[in-house]
């Protein structure tokens, strides 16, 4: 799995570089995501731009990282999430979980408020 951590003090983003997030590699990334999930961290921004394609795993992925910040008291935002994965959120009825904006500047602007 191609990705890249990114960390500003209280802030993490964390970009994945593959079109599929799935079973083949899932459990990497929730690998990374346990690492990543620290009380220190305040907000896991996940930029899901490169990402066209997610299944059930992929999911779970990212519910793990919602698990664990909301247990930190902290945000989860993903960002660049496109169409037909957002669809999976919105069918899947865990879209409220999270947080969804445009772009990683847009969601550092809105923790920022």
């Amino acid at each position: 799995m191609r990705f890249s951590v990114e960390q500003d003090d209280e802030l993490v983003v964390l970009s994945l570089r593959e079109p599929v997030l799935d079973s083949t590699n899932a459990p990497e990334v929730k690998s990374e995501l346990l690492i990543l999930c620290q009380e220190n961290v305040r907000a896991l921004i996940i930029d899901l731009t490169m990402v066209h394609m997610c299944d059930s795993q992929g999911l779970s992925a990212l519910l793990l990282a919602s698990r664990q910040m909301k247990d930190l008291e902290g945000f989860v935002v993903l960002v660049g999430v496109q169409e037909n994965v957002r669809n999976l959120f919105k069918i899947s009825q865990i879209e409220y979980l999270f947080e969804f904006k445009p772009s990683v500047n847009d969601a550092i602007t809105w923790l920022q408020t």
